[in-house]
């Protein structure tokens, strides 16, 4: 089933947060969708509400997958899964990944790895699954991925995850150049604080003392919200930054300037 000449998009982590919100900005603009998380059971209110917008408006279709990250049968399903029910894809919005908010010295082996795999490892071989597809489409796309501030400033508590972090700024880089000849762009988007409905966050976001610390930092004295980041995420695959391409966009109220 062909997707009717509408651009398809592929994001990870849809189930709330940025992912739910880069999809309505998505959905807003035209794309049909391809959401995915850990449990297909996660989208149904993503999906409710990317469906509810297209009954007034745009029209389009959106469909919900599981996908591990740490298994590559997974992420070859979903390349499957979504070139079967639209014919293509055209974007993918990277932003599937989990925290870990440990010392340096008391971070396990064990940590280190779910860290890389989770938010580096996993997200590089499903970014070649769809660099694939592209090049054999001789398609032009986007790739966009979440990374964070922490991949631009040392904190502490953050290692393993601002490691790996940095890590996808870096491939956001290395992709660029390499891709540039397919007309393929790769770009970052780094959040700062934001208030989110992220398990992940949770814990540091209901500890007060904490985010009045953090506030007191960003310039702006605001946190980023989602929306905002997923308006970014529309923007870097959208036509206006057809020749944006191995950057990093910094969302943190002037966080990383000062």
């Amino acid at each position: 089933m062909m997707a009717d000449g509408r651009r398809v998009a592929l994001i990870t982590g849809a189930s709330y947060g940025v992912g739910a919100a880069s999809a309505l900005a998505l959905a807003r603009d035209g794309f049909d969708l391809v959401l995915t998380a850990t449990k297909a059971g996660n989208l149904d209110t993503t999906l409710q509400d990317v469906r509810a917008l297209y009954d007034t408006g745009t029209g389009g279709k959106a469909l919900g997958l599981a996908l591990d990250l740490c298994d590559q049968a997974s992420i070859d399903a979903v390349i499957a899964r979504s070139v079967e029910g639209f014919g293509r894809i055209d974007v993918l919005v990277n932003n599937a990944g989990t925290n870990l908010r440990r010392l340096a010295l008391e971070t396990s082996r064990a940590e280190w790895v779910a860290m890389m795999d989770a938010n580096l490892t996993g997200t590089f071989f499903l970014t070649q699954a769809v660099g694939r597809h592209l090049v054999q489409r001789q398609s032009p796309g986007r790739i966009v991925t979440i990374s964070s501030s922490h991949a631009l400033v040392g904190a502490a508590e953050r290692s393993a995850y601002g490691v790996a972090k940095a890590g996808l700024i870096q491939m956001t880089r290395m992709l660029a150049i390499e891709w540039a000849p397919h007309g393929i762009t790769v770009n970052a988007v780094a959040p700062g604080r934001m208030i989110t409905a992220s398990p992940s966050r949770a814990g540091s976001g209901s500890d007060d003392a904490y985010m009045a610390a953090m506030l007191k930092r960003i310039p702006l004295g605001r946190f980023a919200t989602a929306e905002e980041v997923g308006g970014t995420v529309a923007f870097l695959a959208g036509p206006s930054a057809a020749t944006i391409t191995g950057q990093t966009i910094v969302i943190d109220g002037g966080l990383t300037a000062a």
